[in-house]
Order: C-alpha cells, then sequence, then structure tokens
C-alpha cells in the first residue's frame, strides 16, 4: 500500500530538514513546497499563531489536493509586550533576514534587565475541505546579549535555554527536537500518529 502524502508548507530549508527529522518515524511520505511548482504564497495576516498556521495549511492543500501541515512559529519577548510574535519572520522588515532580525531583536534588549523569553510553535494539518487538527507548544528561555552559534535558523543564534546551557544554535538536531517548540508539538502529533492517520483517512474519503 502506497505511502499517504504529507506536504509541509514551507520553502525553508531548515524547517524542512527539522520536519523531516521529526516526523521519520510516521507511515507518511513527506513532500514539502520545493517538490511542486510555483504556487501562490499565502499572506500570513492572522493575529494569532494558530491563524497563521491553519490558513497556510488549509490553503496549500486547497491548492495542492493533498493534506497539509503548516506550522506558525515566534519568539515572545516578555520585556517587549510578546513582540516580535507573529511577526517573528518579518520584524526587521518584509524581506529580512535572520541576521537582520536577530540584530534589531539584540538592539530592543539593550539594556534590558528582564531577558525571558518564549518560543511558541503551532502545528495544524489540514485537508482540502477545510477541517483540521492542531497541536501548540512552548520553550522558555532567555535572550542572550550577542549571537552565539552556528546552527539552526531564525533567532536560534539568540535564544538561550538555561537547561542545557546553550543557545539552540550551538544544539545538535537531536538535543533541539527534544526541547524545542517545534520539537515538543511535534513530539505531541507523534503520540497521536494512528488517530491522525485514521483521521486523514476519514476526511479525505469524504472529499472524494
Amino acid at each position: 500500500m502506497p505511502k499517504r502524502i504529507l506536504v509541509l508548507a514551507t520553502r525553508n530549508p531548515g524547517k524542512i530538514s527539522e520536519f523531516k527529522e521529526l516526523l521519520s518515524s510516521f507511515s507518511v511520505e513527506i513532500k514539502s513546497l520545493q517538490d511542486f511548482g510555483p504556487i501562490p504564497p499565502v499572506k500570513e495576516d492572522g493575529d494569532t499563531f494558530e491563524e497563521n498556521a491553519y490558513k497556510k495549511a488549509h490553503t496549500t492543500a486547497k491548492i495542492l489536493g493533498f493534506p497539509v501541515l503548516a506550522d506558525d512559529s515566534g519568539l515572545e519577548v516578555q520585556a517587549l509586550g510578546g513582540l516580535p510574535g507573529v511577526r517573528s519572520a518579518r520584524y526587521a522588515g518584509e524581506k529580512a533576514t535572520d541576521r537582520d532580525n536577530n540584530l534589531k531583536l539584540l538592539e530592543a534588549m539593550k539594556g534590558v534587565v528582564d531577558r525571558r523569553a518564549s518560543f511558541r510553535c503551532v502545528i495544524c494539518i489540514a485537508v482540502p475541505r477545510g477541517p483540521a487538527l492542531t497541536y501548540e507548544e512552548a520553550c522558555h528561555g532567555e535572550i542572550i546579549h550577542e549571537m552565539e552559534g552556528d546552527r539552526g535558523f531564525g533567532y536560534d543564534p539568540i535564544f538561550y535555554y538555561p537547561p542545557l546551557k546553550k543557545t539552540f544554535a550551538q544544539m545538535t538536531v537531536e538535543e533541539k527536537n527534544r526541547v524545542s517548540h517545534r520539537g515538543k508539538a511535534a513530539a505531541q502529533l507523534r503520540d497521536e500518529f494512528d488517530k491522525v492517520l485514521l483521521w486523514l483517512e476519514q476526511r479525505l474519503s469524504e472529499e472524494v
């Protein structure tokens, strides 16, 4: 029996690599947007991570005709009132690089004593007609004063995780997947995989 295709709604190489590792034990064939031709970008204009994750998953599923997994993740800094939040990827501008975003955040945190921050992740799996499953997790740490480490992506070089005494960018993939917001959300998904697969089969049969 051929494996069920599950599409990751991203072209981000770091995210694709992490999800493929996290979902490697699943009985599904993992593809990403890199495996398809150009499709219209989904405007992430929701007020919450959940709204954005669902919009990406559902819109992409409708276009491609496959079940789609999307996540919306971001960094919430206590002293900045939760910023950059849902605008984490665009904090320093629409075409900002990871370095641009990191430098802007470090500048905003100059002289700030309270360095507490949390990474949040919402994973959404949607089928073309609209029904979806959602998983949410967080990882708590703090913002350090300069970038450290050369692994990972996004804000990983400035997010310090006290229990391991490392930034996310200093961790191995295995270490990060064990403790990260995305890793823990994917672990939730993994733990319910049999139910998820059954749910997908039921929802997709309704679409025939």
